[in-house]
């Protein structure tokens, strides 16, 4: 049985319960969520070829520290860096390091900042350089997909509807939808209840309420669905080797909709960055 609570009565650690957040909450995850978009699109500047990922990872922890904030990633389970950076047929999860980013590279940032004891949490891809039409094709449609997956939020309707309309676009355009990861529950705690699954029926999941809040994150592939963890423990890559991609908004059920918290103020959180 699904139970909703209040959030402000909820206790600090994941229990499946549902919470159920007021203004004051949204409030503060408005304030998470836009310092992880600005970040994000400070980024657009920084993403060339030749710029190692560690630089990028660098450049996410000083942004968090010069706004009284920190990267939810940095010694979470075990993690050494500051944000997850996922090349080409890195479905997520991709670690930074000392290699460089190449020309025709995709990559996708994901970053969480945890500002006043909120998370902001949020992913993009990022042209490399020229990219080839195949590679700009998937970014348009795993954008789409997210955006479709949004529409689909609404009081009264069951999650599955986000999964939904997720799959229903990808297959559609003949890509598949990774199933080993989700969006989830977020808010003073990084992965909550519920999980926001990128596939399925509307008549699955739970019932959306005003007052939650949660990622909708979908990993598109062109090729096949499956994935694997590398040796790493963290590196997740497409079984086939074909190109994945992701974008990720944290957003927060109202009265007839939803509110996307990680807008990019500029509006570069969509495919069709300058490179």
């Amino acid at each position: 049985m699904v139970t909703y609570l209040d959030a402000a009565t909820a206790p600090l650690r994941n229990t499946g319960q549902i919470r159920l957040h007021g203004p004051e909450n949204f409030a503060a995850m408005r304030k998470a969520c836009a310092l992880t978009a600005r970040c994000l699109d400070e980024l657009v500047a920084i993403v060339k070829p030749g710029v190692p990922t560690d630089t990028i990872d660098r450049f996410i922890f000083e942004y968090g520290m010069d706004h009284g904030a920190i990267p939810a990633t940095l010694n979470y389970r075990g993690y050494t860096k500051s944000c997850c950076t996922s090349i080409n047929h890195v479905v997520c999860h991709g670690i930074p390091d000392s290699k460089p980013l190449r020309e025709g590279d995709i990559v996708n940032i994901d970053v969480t900042f945890i500002l006043d004891g909120w998370h902001g949490d949020s992913s993009r891809m990022y042209p490399v350089g020229q990219i080839k039409r195949a590679s700009e094709r998937l970014l348009e449609v795993t954008h789409e997909c997210l955006m479709r997956g949004i529409a689909a939020v609404k009081p009264g309707l069951r999650t599955g509807a986000i999964g939904a309309a997720i799959q229903t676009y990808a297959e559609a355009e003949r890509c598949s939808v990774v199933r080993d990861f989700c969006g989830h529950g977020v808010g003073q705690l990084f992965h909550d209840a519920p999980n926001i699954l990128h596939y399925g029926s509307p008549s699955e999941g739970i019932e959306m309420r005003e007052g939650m809040i949660f990622t909708i994150e979908p990993m598109i592939n062109l090729g096949r669905p499956h994935v694997k963890v590398l040796s790493d423990g963290w590196t997740a890559v497409t079984r086939d080797r074909s190109l994945s991609a992701q974008y990720e908004h944290t957003i927060g059920v109202t009265a007839t909709g939803c509110e996307i918290f990680t807008l990019s103020p500029a509006g570069l959180d969509r495919p069709g960055l300058p490179s």
